[in-house]
């Protein structure tokens, strides 16, 4: 709920800079008068003043798109399925039991055509709450791997991780692509001259100021989502372990999935934070800003259970 409330406070802040900003640039010579901080604050007040309602409304909009299509946008994003029972019932088993035994509900059980190693829990209520696994973990791990792996996501729901994370990835998410956007906009061409260069240069300038606020913006829910994407993983891991009474599994099942955990669907950081392990390609700055503990790390705690 915090994050919720601090998703418009974030959009109302920079809505006022920007005013403020674009009203200096746009004074132009007013640098040379004495009040021209105070009429610039005042003109960039009023304007905040007028755009608030509309600021409030597109976000309340956005709230009800990503409250409604979640598990849509998701499912877009990782290209899962639904997998029916009597296409695997090895797998229905071992999350029926796992349930049964946790006094949970069961969730739906999606599937991502890929024959690397990967899973992840979402949904944001009981009616969509979602474990979703990769073909080749299916195929790839025995019955005790893949029900450890289960209870690792069967935990992330217990503990409303996914819910945390959903609103961190589809609600403030929107900075990410407002970013991406006005990035594809600035270096397409799209920007011509009208009139004159003048014109041109002013719209120019709108969209460098917008881009700089996205950013400054995804900067902030970038730290956001650092402060709960890394320790959820160690207690989802001690979850798995509480459940199935058998930590060596995860263990094991931890290893192969690093060993071919790229999803080829997640092209995005901001759904690969659902995952077990990053479903990306790793590189040197991705592991700087890495939303997952190293998962050697993870293994050694897990084997001194």
């Amino acid at each position: 709920m915090l994050m919720l409330c601090f998703f418009p406070c974030i959009i109302l802040a920079l809505a006022w800079v920007f005013f403020f900003v674009f009203d200096s640039w746009e004074a132009g010579e007013a640098y040379a008068s004495a009040d021209f901080e105070t009429t610039s604050v005042s003109r960039a007040t009023e304007a905040f003043v007028r755009s608030a309602p509309w600021i409030l409304g597109i976000c309340l909009v956005w709230f009800l798109i990503a409250y409604c299509a979640n598990t849509a946008i998701i499912n877009a994003a990782t290209g899962s399925r639904p997998l029916e029972r009597r296409e695997n019932k090895r797998v229905y088993n071992l999350v029926e039991n796992l349930c049964i035994a946790s006094h949970m509900d069961m969730p739906k059980i999606h599937i991502v055509e890929d024959n690397s190693l990967n899973a992840f829990a979402s949904g944001i209520n009981r009616r969509n709450f979602t474990v979703t696994l990769s073909r080749g973990i299916i195929n790839r791990l025995n019955d005790a791997e893949l029900e450890a792996v289960i209870a690792h996501e069967l935990t992330h729901i217990r503990n409303h991780d996914v819910k945390t994370l959903i609103v961190s990835i589809v609600f403030v998410g929107i900075f990410s692509f407002l970013t991406q956007i006005l990035l594809r906009v600035l270096f397409s061409g799209r920007i011509r001259t009208r009139n004159n260069g003048k014109n041109s240069g002013g719209i120019i300038v709108v969209m460098l100021l917008i881009l700089l606020l996205a950013a400054i913006g995804y900067f902030i829910t970038l730290l956001m989502r650092f402060a709960i994407s890394r320790n959820r993983e160690y207690i989802a891991d001690a979850g798995s372990a509480e459940m199935t009474k058998n930590p060596l599994a995860l263990a094991s099942a931890l290893h192969k999935i690093s060993e071919d955990p790229c999803i080829e669907a997640v092209t995005q950081n901001d759904v690969a934070q659902l995952f077990i392990d990053n479903p990306m390609k790793k590189s040197a700055i991705s592991s700087l800003f890495a939303t997952h503990p190293p998962i050697e790390k993870r293994i050694r705690l897990l084997e001194q259970f």
